[in-house]
């Protein structure tokens, strides 16, 4: 029986690798199978590619390992040295040639991905739509050296600016509609500073430039929405901006990704994507009725007392809570 060259099982190896890997970067099911912004393609391309990369690596690695496990094996009654092998200068440079190129790559694709994200445009426009939070930067300064950080100037002091801006099509406008964004344990709290809307869900109109300026009142939090494949930390203090298109009317998990305290598990609420019409008849409703200062949309657990936290859960166990906060603090 002829023998099959070398070079063909090489392409045979090399094609099945290869329909696998791609087979498996685009089946993996790990990311949400829900892409609701304009972003979440850009990042659930690359995490493709990556998972991509990463299948065909594995295969070829181990099917070596597996292919030397078998073909090198020791026979039965062979006590002596395998053969002596002083390297291979051809093979080592091809191997590490590989990883090289493929991380080069794969840097100079993330960073077009971070660039198409706006990554590289926090702060470029002053946030014409409203305040931005008690420290709005009367104007911006964009430093081409810290790509991730710019600088707003208020009142000659500098003031750091982080997070994803404008994509470079929309670089320099104004965002369709700005909210402000504050995280405390545990709530989020959405303010609409054009309107004097204050509510403890986003609402925003698909298809428009949303400017979301987000700051904590007390520790660190994470703004995540895993549909629009878009998390950014909340710092007490400082300004954070995070821009984007939603692109698919629906509600939409926020959850804190930053562990933030005992109930950190709890500091959820939820984006409501409405059509056009629909967030024209929620803002005029909302606008209409809103009390401007008297809704309570979040209390802060450290402000209420232990009757008040109780009374939620003594009523579901038929308790008293006024009995139950003055037992926790009786001597035992």
């Amino acid at each position: 029986m002829k023998q099959i060259p070398a070079p063909i099982w090489t392409l045979v190896i090399g094609v099945v690798v290869t329909l696998v890997s791609i087979w498996a970067g685009y089946n993996h099911h790990i990311l949400p199978t829900e892409q609701a912004s304009s972003t979440a393609p850009l990042v659930d391309n690359f995490f493709n590619v990556m998972v991509m990369i990463g299948t065909a690596l594995f295969l070829m690695v181990e099917g070596a390992i597996v292919f030397s496990m078998i073909k090198f094996r020791q026979p039965k009654g062979d006590e002596t040295d395998g053969l002596p092998i002083e390297g291979n200068l051809p093979l080592e440079a091809f191997w590490t040639a590989i990883p090289a190129v493929i991380c080069i790559a794969l840097g100079v694709y993330s960073v077009f991905v971070f660039q198409e994200m706006g990554g590289f445009a926090p702060g470029d426009h002053a946030h014409g739509h409203g305040t931005l939070m008690a420290q709005a930067p009367a104007a911006i300064v964009t430093d081409v050296g810290s790509p991730m950080i710019t600088e707003g100037d208020i009142g000659g002091q500098k003031i750091p600016v982080y997070g994803f801006g404008a994509s470079p099509e929309e670089e320099g406008n104004a965002p369709d509609l700005a909210v402000n964004v504050t995280g405390l344990q545990f709530a989020w709290v959405f303010t609409y500073p054009d309107s004097g809307i204050t509510d403890g869900e986003l609402h925003v109109p698909v298809g428009k430039d949303v400017q979301v300026n987000l700051t904590a009142q007390d520790v660190i939090h994470s703004f995540w929405i895993p549909q629009f494949r878009l998390k950014q930390d909340a710092m007490p203090g400082q300004t954070a901006e995070l821009r984007f298109v939603p692109t698919k009317p629906g509600t939409y998990s926020i959850v804190c990704a930053e562990l933030c305290g005992a109930y950190h598990g709890a500091m959820r609420t939820q984006v409501i994507v409405h059509t056009e019409e629909d967030f024209s008849h929620w803002l005029e409703s909302r606008t209409a009725t809103s009390p401007q200062s008297s809704q309570t949309v979040a209390i802060n657990p450290a402000e209420r007392s232990d009757a008040d936290y109780l009374a939620a859960y003594s009523q579901g166990l038929d308790l008293d809570a006024q009995l139950v906060s003055q037992l926790a603090h009786s001597p035992h």
